[in-house]
């Protein structure tokens, strides 16, 4: 059993919105539990808790505060080394860099060391969850899903199905690509604490019998994810009218095929209307809001106001690499900006929503897990759950350190690091109750025993 004290900032992990638990002066106690999964047996007031844990070391980081790991709703760890590639728009771009640059994970060796610097990258910027995206090729999955397991993360990924619309390189084929779905399913899926992802790249990439098998796994395996991309630009969706005359609408491809269901994951969706949203919100799919890439691409700004009307799960999501940062305060920052935006990109009207600073962190922890189903997991520091936790540093650099010193409230204070932090704020981070040492950080005073 171990305890860490300091600030500590919780969510609760059912609530539809945020419901902040915050002690200036906090206490974190976790223990092993029989899977060897470190989780919460008690967090709250440091002067209440300590008298009840009189015997268990404590590691004190007075000044700091501890928070729930961040959870990536979409990302594609494939794309780590095309981050920053320029593009026209969506279409071009997936052809001049991703399709080029993904079908080189059909090496063993490369996928493995991509694999690796990508899941050290994702934690030194404090996210111990995240929804991630292989390539079409087996070994990309095994390369990052047996990464992911030496480091003990709670994550999920899943081979990429594209049958059509696909160059030589990523082209699979379809019974093979089910065949090998079903095999990585077997393989990973609930193994210690990964997850498997039915993985259809877009609707245009996927031959109604590949979407059509893929929904029959999805129903065959109820607790493994969907994840997918939807109406995220004009001319992809003005590709998917051309292709499915006879579906109401993007999303409405999904549907018809099975794949909307609790734990399916669906980014962008900027081009949805409130039929889409009102089958979201029914079926218990989620939406990955992914505003830096979003903008990178030119595709257009999430409609916060008309997916919340109608009950979407929503969370925050990078979307490396078309996304800018692998950083979640970029992506808040970004998020926040765009919440602010008065027209989608095709010109429609939209609300304008001001995102206050703790909508934004819970969308990136628990918010984001409950849209992928891991409500009470990760993402809360709820007791019972899985001590994933970070340790955020006011004093990170000389700017963050003056304008937390001025806050004059936990939102603004809160708000200071979604404007001005980086990856030097997040000071420590735990996986599973166990410390990561990505690289050399300040060690917490240890307090002696009582």
């Amino acid at each position: 059993m171990q305890a860490w004290r300091a600030a500590c900032l919780a969510f609760d992990p059912e609530a539809d919105h945020p419901i902040v638990h915050y002690e200036s002066d906090g206490l974190l106690v976790a223990e092993p539990q029989s899977d060897g999964v470190w989780r919460v047996v008690a967090r709250g007031p440091y002067a209440a808790l300590r008298p009840q844990w009189p015997q268990v070391p404590v590691h004190d980081w007075r000044g700091r505060c501890i928070a729930p790991g961040f959870i990536d709703l979409h990302v594609h760890y494939p794309q780590t080394d095309i981050i920053g590639a320029p593009a026209e728009g969506l279409l071009p771009w997936l052809q001049r860099y991703t399709f080029v640059h993904e079908a080189r994970l059909a090496d063993p060796a490369y996928a493995q060391e991509v694999a690796s610097f990508f899941l050290d990258e994702m934690l030194r910027q404090g996210v111990t969850t995240a929804l991630t995206w292989a390539t079409s090729h087996p070994a990309s999955v095994e390369a990052v899903l047996e990464q992911a397991e030496a480091r003990g993360l709670r994550w999920i990924a899943g081979k990429v199905l594209q049958d059509r619309h696909s160059p030589d390189g990523v082209r699979d084929d379809t019974e093979g690509s089910l065949r090998e779905t079903e095999a990585l399913i077997a393989r990973w899926h609930g193994r210690r604490r990964l997850g498997y992802a039915i993985t259809p790249r877009f609707a245009p990439s996927c031959s109604d019998a590949q979407l059509q098998g893929a929904g029959a796994l999805a129903a065959a395996h109820p607790s493994v994810w969907v994840q997918s991309h939807v109406a995220e630009n004009v001319d992809e969706v003005r590709w998917v009218r051309e292709l499915y005359p006879h579906d109401r609408s993007y999303l409405a491809v999904y549907e018809r095929f099975g794949l909307l269901r609790p734990r399916a994951v669906y980014a962008h969706g900027i081009y949805l209307d409130e039929v889409d949203h009102a089958r979201l919100a029914a079926t218990g799919a989620a939406v990955a809001v992914s505003p830096t890439s979003n903008l990178f691409l030119g595709s257009g700004f999430f409609d916060y106001a008309a997916a919340r009307r109608a009950g979407v799960r929503l969370g925050l999501a990078s979307d490396v690499g078309a996304g800018m940062s692998f950083s979640p305060f970029a992506t808040m920052r970004a998020a926040y900006t765009v919440g602010r935006a008065a027209v989608r990109g095709d010109g429609a009207a939209k609300a304008a929503v001001s995102l206050t600073p703790e909508d934004l962190w819970w969308q990136h922890t628990a918010g984001a897990a409950r849209a992928a189903g891991l409500a009470g997991v990760v993402g809360s520091l709820a007791v019972g759950s899985e001590a994933d936790f970070i340790v955020l540093d006011p004093e990170a650099t000389p700017l963050l350190k003056r304008r937390c010193a001025h806050a004059a409230s936990l939102t603004e204070w809160l708000f200071a690091f979604i404007v001005l932090a980086d990856d030097r704020a997040v000071a420590h981070v735990h996986v599973a109750g166990q410390p990561h040492n990505f690289t050399q950080r300040p060690s917490g005073r240890n307090e002696a025993r009582a």
